[in-house]
């Protein structure tokens, strides 16, 4: 089998010197533009040498380097592991892309499941698509994907858009933050606002608490929960106070004030249950609840989602939770952070491989809802507790080096936290899955633009001080222009000059000594 990879990188090797001439000249030399498309197409090339491609949908990979070339924006930095797996999720969220006779949609597996919906769509990981798809260049493919959403799937004889948990009207909002397509909002907002009383309907409690069953928030076989247990967890609870900010935000930019007052009362009522009701002070965690009232006393990854939102008050006592991050016993394993706490009797226990277990395993889909809620603890909060970008960063690192199966670029459904092993690794189903995000983590939380409203730039970097001497983010799709973002210790790298620099459509916006938390007007 070596021989046989060797050969086929060979081959992709002896293809990479040709198209980096013809690709950089089509795609890298554009107004603007400071990075060529060489690693890209070194890359891709290497990605599709070695990939048997058994599933081709809209974009097959003899089309992969002109489709990443014209869609994604570019990256490179010292941490090779970071800037390769950047490239090979999008190389793998392309996979996903099918046209259909009801526009574009991105699948969730590579092959055809029988819990999914039309086109095998599948709904549990809608928030992250969005959240990763916002920064493609050409949003038409987006655009589908979420009508399809709200309206085709809905007609279908069993919609399966609530057969799991969303945060989809956040993810639209925050996609319009990167897009600024405000006909967009006012086209959907309606349908979105009764997208959320449906989840009233069908989940709420008379005190406007949440409830789901594990398997319907896609984390099913956890410690806390059960396919038939109606618990009120972290999850729904957060993910609704997320969609009603979202909401607000979305009423008020169309003037709707009916709608900004009735979902500024839902918000208020969702953060006091996160914070009064899952609020667990014995073991300084929110965790779930069983129907009883009682609280399930497992620390969860599930805990971590209330600052995804930036839902938790900005107190000494709830950072203390992310102490758990970094502890050994805690969720901090040598191939990822796990899904619960190491320490309890129960941990890897209800799954043990078979099915899927949410009980310790590691999952990318859990792994990068944790690290947006450290980005933003350390982004947007004054208590952080322990942590610190280092930490950051290592996680994150971490979770790029995990993107592998013997030796290979792989992305699989959970991982074993001591050996690395993706658990259904072997099933065809399994590969490229896409149930989580990446390029987003890099673009928005480690190089830190932080979408706005208004036409200010905004960085928030959490590269640790000293980290890299040089790094840069090209062709980034922002409010109708394309942005850089570069760093260059020494002005030779990319011969813009020494410093942290930021480029709207070529012209320099900004520019410093060194990476940090900075504003510049477009």
């Amino acid at each position: 089998m070596k021989g046989l990879h060797q050969k086929a990188w060979l081959k992709g090797y002896i293809l990479v010197t040709s198209l980096i001439i013809i690709t950089s000249g089509l795609f890298a030399q554009g107004a603007g533009t400071v990075l060529s498309t060489d690693k890209l197409v070194k890359y891709v090339s290497y990605f599709n040498a070695i990939d048997t491609e058994t599933v081709k949908n809209h974009v097959p990979n003899s089309q992969a380097i002109s489709w990443m070339s014209a869609n994604i924006p570019l990256f490179e930095s010292p941490d090779t592991t970071l800037t390769k797996i950047y490239y090979y999720r999008w190389w793998a969220v392309r996979k996903h892309l099918k046209q259909t006779p009801d526009g574009y949609v991105f699948t969730e597996f590579i092959t055809p499941m029988n819990h999914g919906g039309k086109h095998n769509t599948i709904s549990s990981a809608l928030g992250h698509h969005i959240y990763e798809g916002r920064w493609l260049i050409d949003q038409k493919y987006m655009n589908d994907y979420i009508r399809f959403w709200l309206y085709v799937d809905k007609q279908t004889p069993k919609p399966h858009l609530h057969a799991f948990s969303s945060w989809l009207q956040d993810a639209i909002y925050n996609r319009y933050l990167v897009n600024s397509d405000k006909g967009f909002i006012e086209q959907n907002l309606l349908e979105l606002n009764a997208d959320y009383n449906l989840w009233e309907q069908e989940k709420q409690l008379p005190d406007g608490k949440f409830w789901q069953f594990d398997v319907r928030d896609a984390m099913e076989e956890s410690i806390s929960g059960g396919r038939k247990e109606k618990n009120v967890r972290p999850t729904i609870n957060s993910y609704m106070y997320g969609n009603a900010r979202a909401m607000v935000a979305m009423a008020k930019l169309v003037g709707n004030d009916s709608l900004v007052q009735k979902y500024e009362r839902k918000a208020t009522q969702l953060k006091s249950i996160v914070q009064d009701y899952l609020w667990n002070d014995t073991s300084a965690f929110f965790e779930v609840r069983h129907e009883n009232g009682k609280f399930a006393k497992a620390r969860e990854a599930i805990g971590f989602i209330p600052w995804y939102f930036n839902l938790p008050d900005d107190k000494a006592k709830y950072a203390k939770q992310w102490d758990q991050l970094s502890d050994t016993t805690g969720f901090r394993a040598p191939w990822g952070l796990t899904t619960a706490e190491i320490r309890h009797p129960e941990f890897r226990t209800h799954g043990s491989g078979h099915g899927c277990e949410w009980d310790g395993a590691v999952w990318p889909f859990a792994t990068t809802q944790t690290l947006r809620g450290l980005a933003n603890l350390l982004s947007n909060y004054k208590q952080k507790g322990t942590m610190n970008s280092n930490i950051f960063y290592d996680e994150l690192h971490k979770y790029a080096w995990s993107h592998q199966k013997n030796g290979l670029p792989y992305l699989g459904e959970y991982q074993d936290e001591k050996t690395g092993y993706w658990l259904k690794g072997d099933n065809p189903r399994s590969s490229y899955y896409n149930h989580s995000a990446f390029a987003d983590l890099i673009i928005s939380d480690l190089v830190g633009l932080k979408p706005r409203a208004d036409n200010i730039v905004e960085l928030k970097p959490l590269i640790p001080r000293d980290k890299w001497d040089w790094f840069c983010v090209d062709k980034i799709p922002y409010h109708g222009k394309l942005l850089t973002i570069l760093y260059d210790k020494t002005g030779t790298r990319y011969n813009k000059g020494k410093g942290f620099m930021i480029f709207a459509d070529g012209r320099q916006i900004y520019k410093g000594k060194t990476v940090g938390a900075i504003r510049a007007k477009m």
